[in-house]
């Protein structure tokens, strides 16, 4: 991170929306403060864009008068029900705040979710000369009180010191004045600046009350500290053990969603394991905690599949991270910061200053509070691919048997693990669609190449796993090696060159047989026609053998070939063609 004074913090805050909201704030004659993640993202030097504002007053009339400032390219929306405002911005012009006036009165913001959708012109002379789309949200300072069952808080008006209390962690909790008179003084009662100096994720309250009050602050504790690299304080973390049970009042869509976010860091396996020591993986993912433990019997015992899984999900990371970070956009600085490879504690003696340059254009935040999800696709780089990581071992615990002669197996654990997957996805609200049938697909096909590779690499055995994997043959390939954490180098190495003898066998038989996503040339519909069958056992037959000869290379996939197999194998079953063709 880097230390930054009043002017520097005035200079990177010296754009025209920051004094527009002051401005506007010191005509209503209040407090206005902007808070929270943006403030961290500045000192951690992270892309920052949703801008949260605080005022001693009504965040909502403070919101309008913003609104109102901007112009028509102000779109509002007011939820008078928690008491905040949003106002977005399209193509907000950063040379000139001159905007026309919005007609607030054709909108309807008197109750909760009401949108006052208005015209938003895209004007080309604006894009020109810089500008760009801006989010805002607005609360008034307030203090909180919560019941136990539930995470909705009772809220009262308070003062900026009552608003960073109830904040759920000391970094979040950083607020720095847009009124004119105190422009960039930042106001940081809790030591968030010294806990970012340590990277410790550290509540401004008691934790047991933080989490207590809203459990899901748990989860983020463990996702900021995944995604930053902190370390979560220990009596911090002693309060989220405590209350680990108070997570179930939280809904399965806010947990999955901290999760993606989680999985879309760039060391998820630190996440997860945060969430094993503390035990809320228990409760969240318990198939997933079942995996941890070493049994043994006659002095034989088996891996810990839990630190497998997860040394098999940074694999993953390490060869396919997500492209998912925007280009960092604040201003450099001038004079080199000082960075911690490593969370580790420093004295809070006196902070050197480095000096950043002021630039009009805001910085952007990256993926803290943003999209989850990551990509959507199927390719390497897919969010999905990890989950498939975390997955892929998931049946082992109800597969496990101990066999004199063999030891441990895990036999089928493939098959119960896809079997595992939907309902997984199901309860933790995870998509059903077609991310779920391909987590599910690389859970049951992770063996197969293994299992080749280990013996004798056959063009049978390959054709039929291109046919199966089809298009995610190679997502499965890199789940695959990435599944190899043998500490015995020479039988990792041995798999890892076997593994490329599949991959080019993959190559060329794809390039001749064209396999990947085959329909067999001869189908059912010409099958029945040719020997007058209505739909039956038979036809079934017919075609699975058809399919079988093309795998095992017995005949090429071509019509007249296939065609001429399957009259063969239907004299077999006394069957004579009708249709001659």
């Amino acid at each position: 991170m880097r230390h930054l004074d009043r002017a520097q913090l005035s200079s990177l805050l010296d754009h025209p929306i920051f004094h527009l909201v002051g401005t506007a704030a010191d005509d209503m004659g209040v407090e206005c403060y902007v808070v929270g993640g943006y403030v961290r993202d500045l000192f951690l030097e992270r892309p920052s864009k949703d801008i949260d504002i605080v005022c001693v007053g009504s965040g909502i009339e403070l919101a309008r008068a913003v609104a109102k400032r901007i112009g028509r390219k102000a779109h509002l929306s007011v939820f008078k029900n928690f008491g905040t405002a949003q106002v977005k911005v399209n193509h907000f012009n950063v040379r000139s705040a001159q905007c026309d006036a919005p007609d607030l009165e054709n909108g309807n913001d008197n109750g909760n979710d009401n949108v006052n959708n208005r015209s938003a012109r895209s004007d080309a002379s604006d894009l020109k000369n810089g500008s760009e789309d801006l989010e805002l949200e607005f609360v008034g300072a307030r203090r909180e009180s919560y019941s136990h069952d539930s995470r909705k808080p009772i809220v009262e008006d308070g003062t900026l010191e009552d608003d960073q209390k109830r904040r759920d962690f000391t970094i979040n909790a950083l607020a720095i004045c847009l009124n004119a008179d105190r422009f960039g003084e930042l106001v940081d009662p809790f030591d968030g600046i010294w806990d970012m100096e340590d990277r410790l994720i550290a509540t401004p309250m008691d934790p047991d009350i933080t989490f207590s009050d809203d459990p899901l602050r748990m989860m983020r504790a463990i996702r900021f500290a995944t995604q930053l690299n902190f370390e979560i304080e220990p009596e911090t973390f002693e309060a989220l053990q405590r209350n680990r049970e108070r997570i179930r009042i939280i809904s399965a869509e806010r947990i999955c969603d901290e999760l993606q976010k989680i999985m879309a860091s760039d060391a998820p396996a630190r996440g997860f394991e945060l969430l094993f020591q503390c035990g809320l993986l228990d409760i969240i993912l318990p198939e997933l905690a079942a995996l941890q433990g070493v049994e043994t019997r006659n002095g034989r015992a088996h891996k810990d599949n839990f630190w497998h899984t997860l040394e098999v999900l940074t694999n993953v990371v390490k060869t396919h991270p997500l492209q998912t970070h925007p280009q960092q956009t604040h201003p450099q600085q001038t004079h080199p910061q000082q960075t911690h490879p490593r969370p580790l504690p420093s004295g809070r003696g006196e902070a050197g200053a480095v000096t950043s340059t002021g630039n009009e254009s805001l910085p952007l935040r990256g993926d803290l509070e943003g999209s989850s999800e990551g990509s959507s696709g199927r390719g390497a780089s897919s969010l999905w691919l990890r989950w498939a990581a975390l997955l892929h071992d998931i049946g082992k615990p109800r597969s496990k048997r101990f066999d004199p002669v063999q030891g441990w197996t895990f036999h089928n654990h493939n098959a119960i693990g896809a079997k595992m997957v939907p309902q997984i996805f199901r309860r933790l609200k995870l998509p059903l669609d077609d991310r779920m049938k391909y987590v599910q697909k690389l859970v049951s096909l992770h063996m197969r190449p293994i299992t080749i590779a280990d013996e004798e690499v056959t063009d049978s055995a390959v054709r039929r796993l291109l046919f199966e994997a089809g298009d995610d043959i190679d997502d499965l390939m890199l789940l695959c090696e990435a599944d190899i954490t043998s500490k015995n180098q020479q039988r990792k190495q041995r798999f890892l060159d076997n593994f490329q003898l599949v991959r080019q066998k993959l190559v060329d038989l794809e390039e001749r047989d064209r396999i990947r996503n085959f329909q067999p040339p001869v189908d059912g519909d010409e099958i029945m026609a040719r020997y007058g069958l209505a739909p039956s056992r038979e036809v079934g037959v017919l075609k699975e053998a058809v399919k079988d000869a093309i795998l095992d290379g017995v005949i090429p996939n071509e019509h007249d070939a296939a065609l001429a197999f399957v009259d063969e194998q239907a004299a077999k079953l006394g069957l004579k063609p009708i249709v001659e063709t």
